[in-house]
Parts: structure tokens; C-alpha cells; sequence
């Protein structure tokens, strides 16, 4: 158990106080955050300065890389994971990063340095504005009002990460850190226990309304993505023999994509959605908002007369949902308890519900490759097993239809929907689960945006294969001005992305031909578990021609 009260260290034959930064490490050490990633600067030194040999310190180029590489570490081990950011531009830099953590669901723990305390109010060199800087974003922000509540600021950012999985922030400025540790009191519980059993009360109410459904159906979302909850929520859809559809732009799967009662994924329009969950009078949406829309069309979510039910343990998102009734719960336990409950209803269709489409014909010679020719490739030789990062907007449509996540991490994605995030998002994912394949299937104009991370993995050691699509330009953009009717005022680029990853030291390699992809993916595919050094396989690809998220 650790302890923020002062204790007497040798040092070099004289007694030395205990200082805020022994305490905090011991907060870190106790809590698990023993890999730190950050990109420090002078008012983070006091603090990393002679750093502990049990502690690790894990280095970005860029401070989105930082938050992305921690947000996948969270991820992939389920619990928080520790960011150092310097000062104003480093928490500027990072609050895009930030708030996909926030809508990801990835618990973090950030400490942001600042400048001395002791002449903050000239506003010196480097002091930064920082308790609003990232918004609303973060889950929890604390400037402790005494150096000696650092510790225990850090320790309760943990808790705040953990409960409202977001981003915690802590604001230190650099002199605390050297500062006695003194007497103050842990200000957090050493333990805190959350329970998950279903309310008996709560599953009789929803049991009543599902049972008297004539065609139910379950809509999923990053909120289900995990082993508990598929295990519940297939026992639910095989009960009621219904639809499973997902969420539109999950970050996450909550249901496996190759089960035959899965319907593929929802519309992120109003119409769309009314006509894919027309004649369901009872919508079940688990682990998901109700519901992600993209494009603004009007008229109602769903037809009139359907009811909605959201179950979820996100009180925000519980909050936000135009539902008939919200359960605020855990997911699993809650599809556990009613699925016991329900009537076994008649089998439901023999076929699968979600048709994917023929493989795409092999170009001619001479043709360019398009992304279908890549994402069927992969779906061909992926393991079930494997972590598949996305980052492609203008393919992203395709790849769900052709590659099924087969895992609840069998598919990653920045929800918020900005870019930056696959790059060091599956570099922190394959450095929390170093036995798992993982791949990023990313955009050329998505990976220049923190494209300093193939340094951290090359540097570290990190076995990702990043497949980065080049299509000479920003073709989502393009087709959306189409859209409108005229071209945009953006050139297109040619950048060669196999080059610039080699100077970051990943091994890059640039492919432009059908056999050439292929042969490279039957190598490479079944050795990536135990990969140790990531790779760039830059694929030029021509743009699609039409986009429809």
C-alpha cells in the first residue's frame, strides 16, 4: 500500500526529505501506470530527470502520437494508461487526440507540465492557460492547489479515468515535483468496488416490454466490445432469433460480424436508418447512443409506433439518446439477466443476414489497383484474432463489408472522427497485447497527420504492419464537393509514404502491382503475431469515385 507521509532516504550519507516526486511514482508503481508516454519539455525535467529504472518511459515525435499511443495501450489492457504533455503546446497539440480518447472510451491518466509556481502570476516563459484549454474533453481536470497534493491528485485522476473512461488531467507545475512530500492525506479510496449485477426490478421492466415485441431488434456499439458482452448479447439475438446491427461509426464491434444474425451496419442517415430498421417495433440498442447520424437529413430516427431502448453505462450517453427508456447498467449483465428470461422464439433465417459482396475482379494489365483488391486480400488471410486499426475514410464503407471482426479488438477506429489516430493507436494497442496480430489500414492523407509515430515504433521495437492506402490525395474531400457541385480549392498531393517511413526507421516497401500485393500479404500475414519491428506497405491505389459513409 502506498503512502504519501514523509520518510527519511539515504542519500549519499546525509537524510533527504521524501519528496512529491517519490510519492508520485510510488501513486504510479501502486496504480499499474508504469509505461509513461510523453514528448517532455523543460518544465517536465524535475520530474523525468534521473527516472526510475522499474519505470518506463516511452517517447513520441509529436504530442497526438503521445495521447494516441496511450489511448491504444488503454485499449488493449482495459485499464488506464499515463501521458506526460509539456505545457500549452503540448496539451494544444494533443486535444484532438483527447477528445477521440474521450469518445473512445480510453481511460487516461495526463499529467500536463507547467511553469514554475512561484512566479505564475507574472505569467513567465512557457506558462500556459491550461484548466480549459482541452475543453470539455476531459473527464477530469485538477490543478492541486498545494504541491503536496499531487500524489494524491494523480491517484484520484485514476479513479476519474477509470470510472468516466476519459482523459483525466493533472496540472503540475515543475517545482512541485522537488517539493516535500509532507503529511497530506491519500485522497482517494485504495479500493473501490463496481458492482455489475443487473437490478431485478430494472430486468423485469425490460423483460415485459421485449417479450411482447412481435420483431425486435438489437442495435450494438463500442460499449459492448467486450468478451462478456458478445457472450450475453449472442444468447439475446439467438433467444429472440432477431436483427443485430451496428451502430453507425463504432469505434469498437459489440457483436461478432461472421454470426449468420448479424445485419450488417447502420445507415448515418435518418432515412437509411428508418428504412433499415423499418417494421422493428422494438429497437434494443446496447453499448450505443441512439442514434449516430452523420449527414443531417430530416424526419424522425425510426418509423413511428417503434420503441426505444437504450442499455448502457455511459450516463452521457444514456443522457443524449431520444429513447423510450434508458437503462444505465452494465451492458453484459443486463443482456445476461433478460435473455435468460425471454421466450425462445421460432428459429430465425437460415442464411446470413448480412450478404458480403463477390470479390473484385483482378485488374487488367496495365490497371491500377483499387482498395477492394487490398481489403478482399486481407480478409482473405487475416487470423481471427487480429486487431484491425482503421483510418480510411473514403474506404472504411468497403472494408466493413468485406473484412468481419471476429474479436471485440477485431476492429479499432477513432470514433471522434478526426485523423491522426491509427498510426499510434496501433502502435500502443500492439505494445499492450504483444502476442496478437495487428494491422492499420490507413489513408495517405490520415497518415501524414501523426506520421512521427513510425518512429516510436520502430524505436520500441512495435511488430505493426501499417498498410497505408495512397490514392494521391484527399478523396473524400474531393467526392464531397462533387457533391455540392463544384471542385474544391485543394491540390491533390503525391506523397511517397514508403520513403518518409524509412526515415522515421520503419522498413517500408512501395507496391503498385496485383501479384506484388499478394505476394507481399502471404509472406507477411502469418508471421505478424510474432513481429518485432513495424512495417509500411504503401499500396497505390486509384480513388474511388463515389463515397457514401
Amino acid at each position: 500500500m502506498f503512502s504519501y507521509r514523509t520518510s527519511a532516504l539515504r542519500d549519499t550519507g546525509r537524510v533527504s526529505e521524501r519528496t512529491v516526486r517519490d510519492a508520485s511514482f510510488d501513486v504510479l508503481r501502486d496504480r499499474g501506470l508504469t509505461t509513461i508516454f510523453g514528448n517532455p519539455g523543460s518544465t517536465e525535467v524535475p520530474f523525468l530527470a534521473g527516472f526510475p529504472d522499474d519505470l518506463r518511459f516511452v517517447l513520441a515525435l509529436h504530442e497526438a502520437s503521445v495521447v494516441g499511443l496511450a489511448t491504444g495501450w488503454a485499449l488493449g489492457r482495459g485499464e488506464p494508461a499515463i501521458a506526460l504533455l509539456h505545457t500549452t503546446a503540448g496539451l494544444g497539440n494533443a486535444v484532438a487526440a483527447l477528445a477521440t480518447a474521450r469518445v473512445n472510451r480510453a481511460p487516461l491518466v495526463v499529467l500536463v507540465g507547467q511553469q514554475d509556481r512561484r512566479h505564475l502570476a507574472l505569467e513567465p516563459f512557457l506558462a500556459g492557460r491550461l484548466e480549459n484549454l482541452a475543453g470539455d474533453y476531459p473527464v477530469h481536470v485538477d490543478l492541486p492547489l498545494l504541491a503536496r497534493d499531487v500524489p494524491g491528485a494523480i491517484d484520484h485522476a485514476w479513479h476519474e479515468a477509470t470510472t468516466g473512461r476519459g482523459p483525466a488531467l493533472v496540472i503540475v507545475p515543475m517545482d512541485d515535483w522537488l517539493e516535500p512530500a509532507g503529511d497530506a492525506e491519500a485522497a482517494s479510496p485504495r479500493r473501490m468496488l463496481r458492482p455489475s449485477a443487473a437490478d431485478e426490478q430494472t430486468v423485469a421492466e425490460l423483460t415485459a416490454l421485449v417479450e411482447g415485441s412481435e420483431s425486435p431488434a438489437i442495435v450494438v456499439g463500442a460499449g459492448a466490445a467486450d468478451a462478456d458482452s458478445w457472450a450475453a448479447l449472442i444468447t439475446l439475438a439467438e433467444r429472440l432469433s432477431c436483427p443485430v446491427w451496428q451502430e453507425a461509426f463504432g469505434a469498437r464491434p459489440g457483436f461478432p460480424q461472421d454470426h449468420p444474425l448479424f445485419a450488417g451496419f447502420l445507415p448515418a442517415d435518418r432515412a437509411g436508418l428508418r428504412a433499415a430498421l423499418a417494421g422493428r417495433d422494438v429497437i434494443l440498442s446496447v453499448g450505443a447512443p441512439v442514434f449516430r447520424q452523420y449527414p443531417f437529413t430530416p424526419g424522425a430516427l425510426v418509423e413511428s409506433g417503434t420503441r426505444v431502448v437504450v442499455v448502457t453505462d455511459d450516463p452521457a450517453e444514456a443522457h443524449r439518446s431520444p429513447a423510450e427508456l434508458a437503462v444505465l447498467a452494465t451492458p453484459a449483465a443486463i443482456c445476461a439477466q433478460l435473455a435468460e428470461r425471454l421466450s425462445q422464439r421460432e428459429n430465425g433465417p437460415q442464411d446470413p443476414l448480412f450478404n458480403r459482396p463477390e470479390p473484385p475482379a483482378a485488374p487488367k494489365a496495365g490497371a491500377s489497383l483499387r482498395a477492394g483488391h487490398v481489403l478482399f486480400a486481407l480478409a482473405d488471410r487475416l487470423p481471427a484474432d487480429a486487431v484491425l486499426v482503421e483510418e480510411t475514410p473514403s474506404n472504411r464503407p468497403e472494408l466493413h463489408n468485406r473484412i468481419p471482426a471476429r474479436s471485440p479488438l477485431g476492429f479499432v477506429s477513432a470514433a471522434m472522427g478526426g485523423l491522426g489516430f491509427a498510426l499510434p493507436g496501433a502502435a500502443g494497442l500492439r505494445m499492450a497485447l504483444p502476442d496478437r496480430p495487428v494491422v492499420a489500414v490507413v489513408g495517405d492523407g490520415s497518415s501524414l497527420y501523426t506520421i512521427q509515430a513510425l518512429w516510436s515504433a520502430a524505436y520500441y521495437r512495435v511488430g505493426v504492419l501499417f498498410i497505408v492506402l495512397n490514392n494521391g490525395g484527399y478523396a473524400v474531400m474531393d467526392r464531397l464537393a462533387e457533391q455540392h457541385g463544384s471542385a474544391g480549392p485543394w491540390p491533390s498531393f503525391d506523397i511517397e509514404i514508403s520513403a518518409l517511413a524509412q526515415t522515421f526507421g520503419s522498413e517500408a516497401r512501395r507496391i503498385e502491382k496485383h501479384d506484388a500485393l499478394l505476394a507481399a500479404l502471404d509472406e507477411l500475414i502469418p508471421g505478424l503475431a510474432a513481429r518485432t519491428e513495424p512495417l509500411v506497405l504503401e499500396v497505390v491505389v486509384e480513388p474511388d469515385s463515389t463515397f457514401r459513409p
